[in-house]
């Protein structure tokens, strides 16, 4: 796959204001479960059992490690298109240039036409998307009229890359 790279993206979850809720979640929920097992002091008006608390802060602490670790990656070369989003997909998922019927970069609603960001799937449509932030991608139409929307930072440096390849379409 690494043969012939003309166009790589890496993306992650890096929205200020998502850090900022991990950030008071946990930094509470630290607090108050060393405050109420090591001093004694409970948490809250209705504490939770010290068991429960620590399951909380665990769960809580393992999903901020988990957006920490995603991230999207993009790659195209002649042969065709390599996309993960890490770790849901551990290799990458290759999409050759003869399975897809149309390719553009366009403009989208994340939460109008997916419902926000990530391994989405349309509200409205069958139709899937892959995205970390922002509202532009790369669409791709199948043979089989299936669709697969990729999130990009990058829309005219994959326009470019498109246009190269000979792939760029409506």
């Amino acid at each position: 796959m690494e043969e012939g790279i003309i166009f790589s993206e890496k993306q992650k979850f890096r929205q200020w204001w998502l850090w900022l809720i991990f950030l008071v979640l946990n930094s509470v929920f630290l607090v108050g479960a060393f405050n109420q097992i090591v001093e004694g002091k409970p948490f809250g008006d209705q504490p939770m059992s010290n068991s429960v608390l620590l399951i909380s802060v665990c769960v809580l602490l393992l999903i901020t490690a988990l957006f920490f670790m995603l991230r999207l990656e993009t790659r195209i070369n002649s042969k065709g298109i390599y996309v993960r989003f890490y770790p849901f997909h551990l290799s990458f998922r290759y999409y050759p240039w003869e399975s897809i019927n149309k390719v553009k970069v366009r403009k989208y609603s994340p939460l109008m036409e997916y419902g926000g960001w990530g391994i989405r799937f349309g509200l409205l449509t069958r139709e899937r998307a892959l995205n970390v932030s922002g509202n532009q991608g790369l669409q791709l139409e199948f043979n089989d009229y299936k669709r697969l929307l990729i999130g990009t930072h990058k829309p005219d440096e994959l326009m470019q890359v498109l246009h190269i390849l000979g792939k760029d379409q409506e």
